[in-house]
């Protein structure tokens, strides 16, 4: 009871906010505006990043307690299933980690959940797909749109033949402004992806 689960109706039919009082797909505002939509085609997020889902996801990337990402894989899925037709992706990868965020975390927590929802919806998984190029700043603290700026230019395709003509499913663990998710998607379109679909574990009350 304490999770706050997202509406998966009533939701901007790009980046997945649900705005009170929608009772249908919409386009919300920064969606409408081309120099704020982001590149990504569909955005679903399971919860708000608030509360019990705040503690969960940092004793998931912090602590190491990395048994929560089965509960984080059954929200999503519920997410993904509610907002997307899931037999249409073709493949699943998670937003790519540095490296020293893998040596300080131990992992890619992002790649964890990625493959799992691949195994639950029958789909190539390709957790190195994607790969961060440059050093950009840690996203945290930053405003909207030092976010966008600080993510231009920090992701590359490592082998684009495994990406062209594909309908991908981007996986994060939590979405804010969605400049980092956006990023990617426009890094994977330029190399042939077809549709890029993107899932958020969490979604931050930023949004």
């Amino acid at each position: 009871n304490r999770i706050p689960f997202l509406p998966q109706t009533g939701c901007c039919r790009v980046c997945g906010r649900a705005v009170a009082g929608q009772g249908a797909e919409f386009l919300c505002e920064d969606c409408r505006r081309p120099s704020t939509r982001p590149a990504f085609d569909r955005a679903a997020s399971a919860a708000s990043y608030e509360d019990a889902v705040r503690e969960m996801v940092h004793s998931y990337k912090f602590r190491q307690h990395l048994w929560l990402r089965s509960d984080f894989a059954d929200w999503m899925e519920a997410a993904l299933a509610a907002r997307f037709d899931v037999a249409q992706i073709d493949a699943v990868m998670p937003v790519p980690s540095t490296l020293s965020r893998r040596i300080n975390r131990g992992c890619n927590q992002s790649e964890y959940l990625a493959a799992e929802l691949a195994r639950r919806f029958d789909r190539v998984h390709l957790p190195r797909a994607l790969r961060r190029v440059g050093s950009p700043k840690r996203q945290a603290g930053l405003s909207e749109e030092e976010r966008r700026e600080n993510a231009k230019g920090t992701f590359a395709v490592r082998r684009p033949e495994l990406v062209r003509g594909r309908t991908l499913l981007v996986v994060d663990d939590v979405m804010t402004t969605s400049s980092t998710l956006s990023e990617c998607a426009r890094v994977l379109k330029e190399a042939g992806a077809w549709r890029v679909w993107c899932a958020a574990l969490a979604r931050s009350v930023r949004d």
